[in-house]
């Protein structure tokens, strides 16, 4: 039995608590914050057995197997550092880090202490990106990848207002790029590989982060362009074009429902039976690899190429 501590006690901690019920071998043990009474409060909440307002007397507690970080993004490596270097295993919220050398570092922690360490990129383990990756070799050649994710955050009128808001704070982590564009990106590298250039620009905030942007980036034998936003809503669907099909997806982070249409004008739709949101299947693969069941190296290297590609969209970005 896995026994997860759970650091952070926003929605997406729920999210993955609700997984974890459903995950044979996975209890929650505690939750963290560092406030007390939060702490008990959210632990009634997802149903954790106890909580917790210190965090070094958790990581040294002998009744945690493994730890999710799910803080602002600019502590995840800093408290996944901590928790491997304790001995426990770690899943980490996306993005991982702020740039690979941190999670490199986290890898060699992870390779030193014999824990597992897995970033929670929900994408890369969903059913449907599984099905896309089935689906490629029956287009051709790929010529043009257009990956999208905008999705208005209801917390952009707080910045509108003026307000200082975490999630739109460059001091947590914040902006679109890490918290939707991350996806688009993670995609790409899982799918099509590390680009080989990148050029890019964004919409900044008042207060430094970005609230919506694009990249366009090389790779051989085709372009793909990149899309976020979270001060903009849109429904216009991701899509792949070859040579000989195109395939329509009509959401990056989990599809559900896939088109492709060929060069003769026939068209054929997929429709996922599957939940619109779940995080069950990265929990599971986490679970596993403490299981041991296999390693988690090339999870690494898609983690460490889709950060290394960020920080090429982000000094494009800032130079434009």
């Amino acid at each position: 039995m896995i026994r997860f501590a759970t650091i952070g006690t926003s929605w997406i901690t729920t999210q993955f608590a609700d997984a974890v019920a459903r995950v044979a071998g996975a209890e929650l043990a505690v939750a963290y914050s560092r406030d007390g009474a939060r702490a008990d409060a959210f632990a009634r909440q997802i149903g954790a057995t106890s909580s917790s307002a210190d965090l070094v007397a958790l990581l040294a507690s002998d009744e945690v197997d493994a730890v999710y970080v799910a803080s602002p993004n600019s502590v995840h490596a800093e408290q996944a550092l901590a928790a491997l270097r304790a001995g426990k295993h770690v899943l980490v919220e996306k993005p991982a880090a702020l740039d690979a050398s941190a999670f490199a570092e986290l890898v060699d922690a992870a390779e030193a202490s014999g824990a597992v360490l897995l970033e929670a990129m929900r994408t890369a383990y969903d059913p449907g990106t599984a099905r896309v990756r089935q689906l490629l070799g029956s287009l051709g050649p790929i010529r043009r990848v257009s990956l999208r994710y905008s999705q208005r955050s209801s917390r952009y009128d707080l910045v509108l207002a003026g307000e200082r808001v975490n999630i739109f704070d460059p001091a947590f982590g914040g902006g679109a790029l890490n918290d939707l564009g991350v996806y688009c990106v993670s995609a790409l590298v899982d799918l099509f590989g590390e680009p080989s250039r990148v050029l890019a620009a964004w919409i900044d905030l008042p207060g430094g982060a970005d609230g919506a942007g694009a990249a366009l980036t090389v790779h051989d034998g085709f372009v793909a362009d990149l899309s976020w936003s979270k001060i903009t809503a849109s429904d216009v669907p991701s899509e792949v074009q070859g040579e000989l099909g195109t395939l329509v997806i009509d959401h990056i982070p989990a599809p559900r429902s896939l088109v492709v249409t060929r060069l003769d004008g026939v068209r054929e739709e997929e429709l996922l039976d599957v939940p619109a949101f779940d995080l069950r299947p990265e929990v599971e693969r986490f679970v596993q690899l403490c299981s041991g069941g296999g390693d988690a190296s090339a999870d690494h290297e898609r983690t460490l190429a889709e950060l290394r590609t960020l920080e090429a969209i982000r000094a494009s970005a800032r130079r434009s």
